[in-house]
């Protein structure tokens, strides 16, 4: 069985979405469901069918959960030695070489992954192109618009 890796956050934020999904969202959609049967003929009620359908993403969305958990490698990068490095868990800040424009990463597991807060995919092309190599080295990632250069300035272990 393939193991995917993932952050400690990654599970925590994975295991509280399963806790909800299970508690609350579950229970509710099982009480929307008993309420519109009540309301009678079930071949032309909205609410029934809409119910119903939630059910199945709610259920879904569970087993989704469980199976990824299940076959999760779970790595916390503050137990790994900081060697100046790129791994997987790092925090990696970049200058474009070009703009001499700064971003920084953190590079997580592609269910973690959320661009808008700079967490990409262990398996996206940019970490692809900076695991492996250290502080200081050029890295050139090949994207839509082009190549990209980028110079590693920093890599932490947050």
């Amino acid at each position: 069985m393939q193991r995917y890796p993932m952050t400690v956050e990654g599970e925590i934020a994975l295991q509280n979405e399963l806790k909800e999904l299970k508690s609350i969202k579950r229970p509710a959609v099982i009480a929307a469901i008993a309420e519109a049967r009540e309301h009678g003929d079930l071949k032309e009620n909205a609410e029934y069918h809409a119910a119903r359908e939630q059910q199945g993403f709610i259920e879904g969305r569970i087993q989704d959960i469980e199976a990824k958990l299940s076959a999760s490698q779970v790595i916390n990068v503050h137990d790994i030695p900081n060697t100046g490095k790129v791994i997987f868990g790092t925090t990696v800040t970049l200058l474009n070489t070009e703009t001499d424009q700064g971003v920084t990463y953190k590079i997580v597991g592609d269910d973690e992954a959320n661009v808008k807060v700079n967490k990409i995919s262990v398996n996206s092309p940019i970490a692809r192109a900076l695991i492996g190599k250290e502080e200081g080295d050029v890295v050139v990632v090949r994207t839509p618009g082009g190549e990209v250069e980028y110079e590693i300035e920093l890599v932490e272990h947050k």
